[in-house]
């Protein structure tokens, strides 16, 4: 009997030694990633960013240009055929317009989908601050992503949405994140791939190429912390 209770005393120190390793190592790869993408510093001076560039559709490369004022507002906008469509997002809700498919005027987005899509508004990520955002983040271990070897974070965000981010072993940039959300009442994944890093001015590492699975984007400019109208987060139809 004594012996039976020394094992589970020494199960429950391996258990909790176990929970602690990974919780300190998802805490290591974080501090590491934030560094290697351009440190806490700079990146918790980003209050907005406007992104210009073009999206592959079937072959067809589709201007599009995306504006995120933190926590605030996000516009993108892309252009089709000569007509100009947008999809905007606010902490109180969200608008669609795609007038090549018929659309005669912005139609509201469901309360519940705005409220998955909040993180959206933040530009720093995820895994700065996120603690302080409410965020949990768990360490998965490896995988491969496509012959790269990545360190696993499993992140729930202070909304509800979960994902499940990969961290590049080699220099902790973050190339893949699979997002789990809700269709027509089924959940489904959704798989976004980043690359073409680059150092832009203000000292933080960005992906210039995003493939999220509907075509992959190519970023032609990003400026940083420029003035931004908080109107062009309205439908057209509200704007004054």
């Amino acid at each position: 009997m004594r012996n039976f209770s020394q094992l589970l005393m020494v199960a429950a120190m391996i258990f909790t030694c176990n929970i602690n390793s990974h919780a300190q190592t998802a805490d290591e790869i974080i501090e590491k990633h934030i560094t290697a993408i351009g440190g806490l510093e700079n990146w918790e001076k980003v209050t907005s960013v406007k992104i210009t560039g073009s999206m592959n559709f079937s072959g067809v490369e589709i201007p599009i240009t995306i504006t995120t004022l933190q926590k605030k507002g996000q516009r993108v906008e892309y252009t089709v055929n000569g007509m100009t469509g947008y999809q905007l997002l606010t902490t109180t809700g969200g608008w669609g317009y795609t007038p090549f498919a018929g659309q005669t005027k912005p139609e509201a987005v469901a309360p519940e989908k705005v409220k998955e899509s909040q993180d959206d508004l933040d530009i720093q990520g995820p895994l700065i601050d996120y603690k302080a955002k409410g965020n949990q983040v768990t360490f998965l271990g490896k995988d491969q992503v496509d012959g790269t070897e990545c360190y696993k974070l499993k992140v729930v965000c202070a909304g509800g949405k979960e994902k499940t981010m990969f961290i590049d072993a080699a220099n902790y940039y973050h190339i893949r994140t699979v997002e789990k959300s809700k269709a027509n009442g089924k959940e489904e994944e959704d798989i976004s791939n980043y690359g073409n890093f680059r150092k832009l001015p203000e000292g933080i590492v960005f992906a210039m190429s995003v493939d999220e699975g509907e075509g992959p984007a190519t970023y032609k400019t990003v400026e940083i912390n420029k003035p931004i109208d908080e109107t062009i987060f309205k439908p057209s139809e509200t704007k004054k």
